[in-house]
């Protein structure tokens, strides 16, 4: 029965070390290049990032072209510009499923992660921006009985 606690300070003494906090390591492929796929509703973007001149390249497109509207191109620039990093990498990625704004919610989302492997120290930043978390909603099902999703159809008592 030696083994019971007798004061505080012996119970103190028991207590663990905390655990570290996980250490991320940089994850490129042999030709300098990280890689991320990034989801968003029913579109996926795998994208590539390296250093380079600023140049993004969608579906072997410039931005520019396949992302007419300017709010979209704001929205693929969000996670260079929140990590101070505008102008110095090349990105090229290719999308594929849903809308465009879908596919360019999943580009920020790929581009995002791929920042992240090649910089580890950026995580934090983009995880603050909220730029890493996966953005899960998708369009509900149509029900049977309903006319869409939750409209009903029009009420009538005869």
């Amino acid at each position: 029965m030696s083994d019971t606690m007798q004061s505080l300070d012996q119970l103190s003494a028991l207590k663990t070390a905390a655990p570290e906090a996980p250490k991320y390591v940089k994850k490129v492929d042999k030709f300098g290049r990280a890689y991320a796929t990034g989801k968003r509703k029913d579109a996926v973007a795998r994208v590539w990032i390296k250093p380079g001149a600023g140049k993004v390249t969608v579906n072997a497109r410039e931005v520019e072209v396949y992302f007419a509207r300017p709010v979209l191109r704001m929205m693929i620039q969000q996670p260079l510009v929140a990590a101070a990093r505008t102008g110095q990498y090349d990105v090229v990625c290719t999308v594929a499923g849903g809308g465009l704004s879908g596919q360019a919610g999943a580009v920020r989302h790929g581009l995002s992660k791929a920042l992240t492997y090649f910089e580890p120290d950026l995580r934090g930043v983009l995880k603050k921006g909220g730029f890493l978390t996966r953005d899960s909603r998708v369009v509900e099902r149509k029900k049977y009985g309903r006319a869409k999703a939750r409209k009903s159809f029009q009420f009538s008592k005869r």
